[in-house]
């Protein structure tokens, strides 16, 4: 017999017998998991969200369920699914008795958790959030519900304790309209306003009593503020309203453990006021009565992963959908809150002109001539002077009390916490009663530092003061400072200050960085709300003024921004700004889409894309290129055109390719939508 007819050797003998013995075992076992497998007597369909952020991938599938995991796949709890060959998380949405799919159902794998961590209302709430920003429902639910800690979920929370708070009207006497406000928070009513708040308001005490009148009426509360340092300021006002351990904190400053506990007091209903961070806008509350949203012109408000959500529209759609109350409040008032207000869906809450003149002066110093080396004009050196010496509870030797020197003299030799005293200590220059030093330092440390009015110098002299000879103690931190009372004087100063940085005697914001607050700085960043955000800063610096104090700005008087804050008048500047907005189709006058892909992908969602009647089409523009490859060293680097270039018109398939293989970049198409605003 020939080699050609005994046919071909085998490689690896017995190979094929393993293979179809291999097989075999798996069809076998298929068939017996088959076989055990026992639907659930009532409701044997889960559908599940999984957690797959593609955009096709966008829905609910079906599951069946077990006899085991009939009690515990509840819906909102955690279980793991067979998707596309892989083992995936998701979110068991609802129970249902029958499917809409042909064939068999694939049974839960298992179930991670049986607490329900993702309510119904959150999760319609997640979907219009992805609706509205073009996202996957599974990147809204991270932002929604955080890492599970299992040790966390065996820990039973406690009922928050008995009692009943009561609201104070008298702490909104000043506002038009206010006391009504809270008595229809108490009535159960949801009543929907844009709040600016006077010089001096204690807002975080307010708040907590719009919290105390929304409780009163059985409801829960949600208040979401820029950072953290606003959440410990919100947080320590609701005690002497609302009583101990009626509200909790939800921050990523927590911890995961702490956090999710938490979450998890909400979600029970253990707690039903919340206060937090932007991750706080989905916190599950119980019968939810009242959103609240501070100083909503802050961009930490806005979510910078995908899908971008903003708090504001957040608890917007979340007012709208549930039927609460919201209150957008702030020193400053943004475009999108006058919109609010012009659509009639929330009314205005100001106090009277006449508090507001009482309550803080505002005066603008012409900036000096920057030859001359002041650090501070004179306007303002005479103010800090006489709030020094004749403020409240100051005394006449108020300048050397506030010395940081005189303070360092009662601290140890060795300072354990920062190098700063001992550098004080090897220095100890100006140490007279007739120089004030004013500290810019952290909201707990009393010690002002103001430098007085220098001369123009040279020098070896004049760099000392320009470097700024003398103890800078910046951010110390030190217990015993900590004890002294924030001000001994009706001083409040807001030191300028980097982007969300707190800082002053007081606890004030900044204007600015650097030591001098440039407000042409401020004014000259190249954004579309340069001219907001700066008027939103210097409101919030000028918002810590006692009663009766005075503000000193240093800068032109022609600018509008420091007009509007000579003025106290943040709702006519936000008057303007959306006229101006509108004239040149700005946001949030126009809402503006952008869809970004290869040109042949671009040309094909154009074709297919049916634009309504009131959205405007600008044309096309580069985008940025795709990052260059070792096969791809070419890649060209594309420059930004106007919005509104020419309309780029449409290219047969071939020409389509060829782009592809010569531009690997990336294109954008910007699609303006006039007319509907909200």
């Amino acid at each position: 017999m020939t080699n050609h007819e005994a046919g071909p050797a085998e490689m690896l003998p017995g190979l094929r017998a393993s293979v179809a013995d291999a097989k075999a075992k798996a069809a076998a076992t298929r068939a017996r998991k088959a076989a055990e497998f026992e639907p659930a007597e009532v409701d044997p369909v889960a559908r599940v969200l999984v957690d797959v952020p593609l955009a096709h991938l966008d829905r609910p599938f079906d599951y069946a369920v077990a006899v085991k995991d009939a009690a515990t796949a509840v819906p909102g709890a955690r279980v793991k699914v067979r998707f596309a060959g892989r083992d995936v998380d998701g979110f068991v949405l609802e129970r249902a008795a029958t499917s809409d799919h042909p064939g068999r159902l694939q049974p839960l794998r298992r179930v991670v958790s049986p607490e329900p961590v993702l309510h119904l209302e959150i999760a319609v709430l997640t979907a219009s959030i992805a609706e509205r920003y073009a996202g996957a429902r599974a990147d809204v639910l991270r932002l929604a519900v955080p890492p599970r800690h299992a040790a966390g979920e065996k820990e039973p929370s406690p009922p928050a304790p008995g009692g009943t708070p009561t609201a104070d009207p008298t702490t909104r006497e000043h506002v038009v309209h206010g006391p009504a406000f809270l008595s229809h928070l108490g009535d159960g009513a949801s009543p929907r306003a844009v709040w600016n708040a006077a010089p001096g308001d204690d807002w975080p005490v307010m708040l907590a009593h719009a919290a105390a009148a929304t409780l009163a009426s059985g409801r829960g509360s949600l208040i979401c503020v820029p950072d953290q340092r606003d959440a410990q300021r919100v947080s320590s006002a609701p005690r002497p309203v609302l009583g101990v351990d009626q509200h909790v904190v939800l921050s990523a400053e927590a911890g995961p453990a702490k956090r999710y506990r938490e979450f998890l007091a909400v979600s029970r209903g253990a707690r039903k006021v919340v206060v937090g961070t932007r991750s706080a806008a989905l916190a599950p509350v119980h019968d939810l009565g009242l959103v609240v949203i501070w100083d909503d012109g802050d961009d930490l408000h806005a979510e910078p992963r995908a899908p971008y959500p903003h708090v504001r529209e957040v608890l917007a759609l979340r007012a709208a959908q549930q039927d609460t109350a919201m209150l957008v409040g702030g020193f400053a008032r943004t475009c999108e809150g006058l919109l609010l207000l012009r659509s009639g869906w929330a009314h205005e809450l100001t106090s009277d002109r006449a508090i507001v003149r009482a309550r803080a002066r505002v005066d603008v110093v012409p900036a000096e001539d920057r030859a001359v080396g002041s650090r501070i004009p004179r306007a303002a050196y005479d103010v800090i002077r006489e709030g020094l010496t004749s403020g409240p509870g100051a005394r006449p030797d108020a300048a050397r009390r506030l010395c940081p020197l005189a303070r360092l003299r009662a601290l140890p030799d060795t300072c354990a916490v920062c190098h700063v005293c001992r550098a004080a200590r090897a220095r100890r220059p100006h140490d007279t009663p007739d120089l004030p030093l004013v500290r810019y330092g952290r909201p707990g440390v009393g010690l002002p530092r103001v430098r007085p009015p220098r001369a123009a110098s040279a020098g070896a002299r004049g760099r000392a003061h320009r470097r700024g000879a003398g103890p800078v103690l910046r951010g110390h931190d030190h217990p015993q400072l900590q004890q002294r009372p924030r001000s001994h004087t009706g001083l409040r100063q807001a030191r300028p200050r980097g982007r969300h940085r707190r800082c002053g005697a007081a606890g004030g914001r900044g204007l600015c960085r650097g030591r001098h607050p440039r407000h042409w700085l401020t004014l000259a960043r190249e954004d579309l709300r340069a001219n907001e955000e700066a008027l939103r800063r210097w409101l919030g610096a000028a918002g810590l003024v006692r009663p009766g104090g005075r503000v000193v700005v240093v800068g032109d008087p022609a600018v509008p921004a420091l007009q509007a804050l000579v003025r106290w008048d943040p709702a006519g500047f936000a008057e303007r700004e959306l006229a101006e907005r509108t004239q040149t189709r700005l946001p949030p006058a126009a809402r503006l889409a952008t869809i970004t892909g290869e040109p042949g992908a671009l040309d094909d969602a154009l074709t297919l894309l049916a634009l309504p009647e009131v959205a405007d089409l600008p044309g096309a523009r580069p985008g940025r290129p795709r990052r260059a490859t070792r096969g791809d060293p070419g890649a060209p680097r594309l420059r930004t055109c106007p919005l509104r270039c020419a309309r780029r018109a449409p290219t047969d398939p071939q020409r389509t390719q060829a782009r592809r293989r010569t531009h690997p970049g990336r294109s954008a198409h910007d699609l303006a939508l006039l007319g509907g605003t909200r």
